[in-house]
């Protein structure tokens, strides 16, 4: 028991030092997204993507460290999330849906213009790539847990966001102007 005027410094140690490192990661999470700024991935996705005619896709829903590949097969491209197995249309799909597999999104959207899907691909490589240095750049002098913790607080983030902004329509919108001219 503490006497009137005493403060219990064991009860209140481990809240200060939870209050202390729960702002490091806001202040680092803070940092890496305003370094990436334009190449936020969920950014990207809002003002890029989702600007243009697109069709909703479902990725597998996969465990939370579950490995995403490329796997060239002889009946083509696939894409593997964890055990699940997809066929992509090209590598430049599969590409583009491997980050958002690594992010952990369920349902993305996909352009229905395949010739713009490759550039998009590679931004997004870029965008998760660099995020992933910035997390080691800021947390260089952590440990190990502090930049894992950071790394899965990134990309619940992006996951959340991305999913926040949501899927598009199942079907592009196309435009039905077919009526012929009377001469």
């Amino acid at each position: 028991m503490t006497k009137p005027g005493e403060s219990n410094t064991t009860e209140t140690k481990p809240a200060v030092e939870r209050a202390a490192r729960l702002s490091t990661f806001a202040q680092a999470l803070e940092e890496i997204k305003t370094d990436l700024s334009e190449m936020w991935l969920p950014r990207i996705y809002r003002e890029r993507i989702l600007q243009m005619r697109t069709r909703s896709h479902a990725l597998p829903v996969q465990a939370k460290n579950a490995e995403v590949e490329i796997q060239h097969t002889l009946l083509g491209v696939e894409l593997k999330i964890g055990r699940h197995r997809m066929m992509c249309p090209d590598l430049a799909t599969a590409r583009y849906l491997a980050v958002f597999a690594r992010a952990r999104v369920n349902a993305v959207a996909v352009p229905y213009d395949i010739s713009r899907i490759s550039r998009l691909a590679d931004e997004l490589e870029s965008s998760w790539h660099r995020m992933l240095l910035l997390v080691e750049h800021v947390a260089r002098e952590r440990h190990q847990s502090f930049r894992s913790r950071l790394r899965n607080l990134l990309i619940n983030d992006v996951q959340r966001e991305i999913e926040e902004a949501g899927a598009g329509t199942a079907v592009p919108q196309f435009n039905q102007n077919t009526k012929q001219r009377r001469a």
